[in-house]
This record gives structure tokens, sequence and C-alpha cells, in this order.
């Protein structure tokens, strides 16, 4: 079985979950199958990956009809004929920048067309800021895949759920649940005398004191990682607690603004605000985890969140909105809290009553912090629900599955 996979994001060029999944899942799909990947942001010299760049005629246009052009380059490069004389026997596409790539080298090829869904437009209506009228253009796209796709794979309940929402049209059993997978051996805490003192070196050198106890977030600066519902909650965080922000890629302007002044705000009011705004090589980021006593994702939309998976196998409690599929991930009493969210059901997410979030996350962010030894049992059991049920091997094995129903 030859299998294409589609996507935005691939390495070097990987800024999200999305991005980790079709890494991960690409390498251990590969064990067993054949698997090119096709790929945005220019050419790669990876084997069996396929990169491409913006046509030139599209320089400088909106965003969205640069992802179709890319797309449609994409969709002839899936009918090549491989070395060993092979063709696609199926595309895989993973978010609206390559759906539509999917969608059109089905039609062009005759191929079956599957797609995993990491997020849904109809519920990040905020991406207009972003994409203008653009935004029209990729919900139209992601309208089409969904409703034309030979199968649907849907990253938790939850997102199934939301998917027969809001694209009714779609066949319920075409939409298949397989969560996403975690690199187990990638993200575990150091053990060893010498890996522990480097992982203090790196973390003293990013401004967190090793010493204090840390409420860390990872996440990309975008609406629907609630950060700034965070950064007012973290105002009533006990004054020895760090706030560690590994945050960057901020979505638009605006919410950068709002970002950059709410914690300016905060550490005129208090101390161990760290932000560190690039994105950390996995090591750097496996130390800063290590070195937190809670991890937390106040997500307004959240499929699954891979960052609470990251957090957990290095052994960290999440405290975490119960919203999307996060309370398919964290065991709420045993590996960690859910924050209860009431929320305007316009696509949004927004809590209907901001100030009881901000509340209730701040106080359970508080109860979190202040007992640590429940906090370090509680990330043990953490790294014991990710080994059981969130490798990429069970992954990838329920991905080949779906791949046979539509091939029979």
């Amino acid at each position: 079985m030859r299998v294409d996979m589609l996507t935005r994001e691939y390495p070097p060029h990987v800024y999200g979950g999305a991005g980790v999944h079709v890494e991960e899942l690409s390498a251990v799909l590969r064990r067993s199958i054949d698997v090119r990947v096709h790929c945005f942001d220019g050419p790669r010299e990876a084997p069996g990956v396929l990169g491409y760049d913006v046509p030139a005629g599209l320089a400088g246009t909106n965003g969205a009809l640069q992802t179709l052009g890319v797309d449609l380059e994409i969709a002839a490069g899936v009918g090549l004929v491989g070395d060993d004389g092979v063709r696609a026997d199926l595309v895989h596409s993973h978010t609206w920048y390559a759906n539509f790539a999917g969608h059109v080298a089905s039609l062009l090829h005759g191929v079956p067309h599957v797609l995993t869904a990491h997020s849904l437009e109809p519920l990040r209506p905020w991406k207009a800021e972003q994409l203008g009228g653009g935004y029209a253009v990729s919900s139209w796209v992601e309208r089409t895949a969904y409703e034309s796709a030979a199968g649907v794979i849907a990253v938790s309940g939850g997102m199934r759920a939301d998917i027969l929402r809001s694209y009714p049209a779609v066949d319920p059993a075409r939409v298949h649940v397989v969560h996403n997978g975690i690199d187990l051996a990638g993200w575990q805490r150091p053990t060893d005398d010498d890996a522990v003192a480097a992982a203090e070196r790196t973390v003293r050198a990013l401004g967190v004191d090793p010493e204090r106890p840390a409420v860390v977030f990872v996440g990309r600066i975008t609406r629907q990682k609630g950060l700034p519902y965070l950064l007012r909650a973290a105002e009533s965080l006990p004054p020895e607690v760090q706030l560690v922000l590994c945050a960057g890629a901020p979505d638009t302007p605006e919410i950068a603004a709002e970002v950059t002044g709410l914690v300016a705000q905060l550490r005129e009011r208090r101390s161990g605000v760290v932000w560190i705004e690039q994105m950390l090589p996995r090591p750097d980021l496996v130390a800063v985890l290590a070195h937190g006593t809670v991890f937390v994702c106040p997500s307004v939309y959240e499929p699954l969140g891979i960052v609470n998976l990251e957090a957990m196998a290095v052994g960290l409690p999440v405290v975490g909105t119960a919203t999307g599929g996060i309370p398919e991930v964290v065991d709420d009493g045993v590996t960690g809290w859910l924050v209860p969210i009431d929320q305007v059901q316009d696509g949004t997410g927004t809590p209907r009553d901001p100030e009881r979030f901000v509340a209730d996350l701040a106080e359970t962010l508080t109860q979190a912090v202040g007992d640590p030894t429940r906090a370090a049992a509680w990330g043990v059991a953490a790294r014991r629900r990710v080994e059981e049920h969130f490798s990429w091997t069970a992954v990838a094995e329920q991905t080949l599955d779906v791949y046979r129903s539509v091939l029979r």
C-alpha cells in the first residue's frame, strides 16, 4: 500500500500539533507501508518527502489563495509514479491547508481521500481576523473536503461530535475516532545525574528558577488557547509560584498586543513571570516541563491537545479546561484537574461568564501547586496514562484500519 500524506507542516517547519502529528504518524506508518509526504515551505532533502513553494504568480496575494496554489501543485505531485513504478493508493490530508489538495487529488487520480480533523473552521471564527476574506475560502475548502472524503479521522470523541454538528451532511459511519499520540521515548524527564544537571542549567539560562514551584503553559498565541484568561488568573496565584509561558507565533497583531500588555501588567504585580517566545528544541522544552509543578491548558477550543500528552509524558499533572477532547486525555482527580466552563454556542468558545472561568482557573491552579506531593503523584499517573493509551504504535495501527476500510 502506498499512501501520500498531505500537510502544510513538516520538519523543519513545524509550529503546531498537526505538524507533530504528521511527523510522528508518518514515521511509524513507514514500518508497515510506503508513505510519501507532500508539504509546504519549499523542497526537502529527506527521502520520500516532496516540498512545494507558493507559485510565483500568487506571491503577495491573500494567504488562502497561496494555499490553494500550493494545493494544486501537491495534487499534481500525487500523480507522480515512484521509482518503483507504484502510484498512490490513497491520499491522507491534514488541516484545511491540505484538504483541498486531497480533494482534488482524489478526483484527479481516482483514489480515496482520508482526512484527519485537527480543528474546524466553523469553531474558529476569529480566524477572520487573520485571513480576512480568506476565511470564507478556507471554510468552503473544509466543508467540501469533509463532505466528499471517503473517511474522516477525528482526534477525539469530542471532535467527532463537533464534525457531525458542524457538517450534518457528513455520514457518521465515515467518521472514525483515532486519538493523537505521543513519542514516549522523546518525552520523558531526565533521570541520570548528568542529564538532570544539564536540564537545570538549561532552565536557569531561560530565566526559570528551578527552586520555585511553576505553572507551565506551552502553545501558540491564538484565541483558542485561552492565554488571556490564564494571564488574568495568574494574578491570584501564590507569590512564590512562577508562571512559565512557552508562547509564540501569534495569529494576529491584535492578539499579540493583547498578550504583551497582559504580561506587562502581570510583571508589574508579581515576580516569576517567564515568557519564552522562541520555539524551544525538544530537549530544552522537556527540561522546562521537568522543572514544572503543573501544566496548564486554558483552551476554549481544543480538539485533543497534544501539548497535554507531552506534559503528561514528562510526568506533569494537567490543569485543563473541560472542553473539546481535553476530558478524554486528562483523567480528572487522577492525572490532573478539569476546570468547568460554560461556553457561548456561537463557534468562538467564549465563556458565558469570563470572570467565573478566570476565578475557577485561578482556584484550581492554586490548589494544584499548593500540594506538591499530590501533584508529583498525579504526574506519575499521567505518564502511565499516556503509556497505556496514547502510543504512536497504537495510533498507526488504528489509522491503517481506517485505510483498509476505505480501500475495500
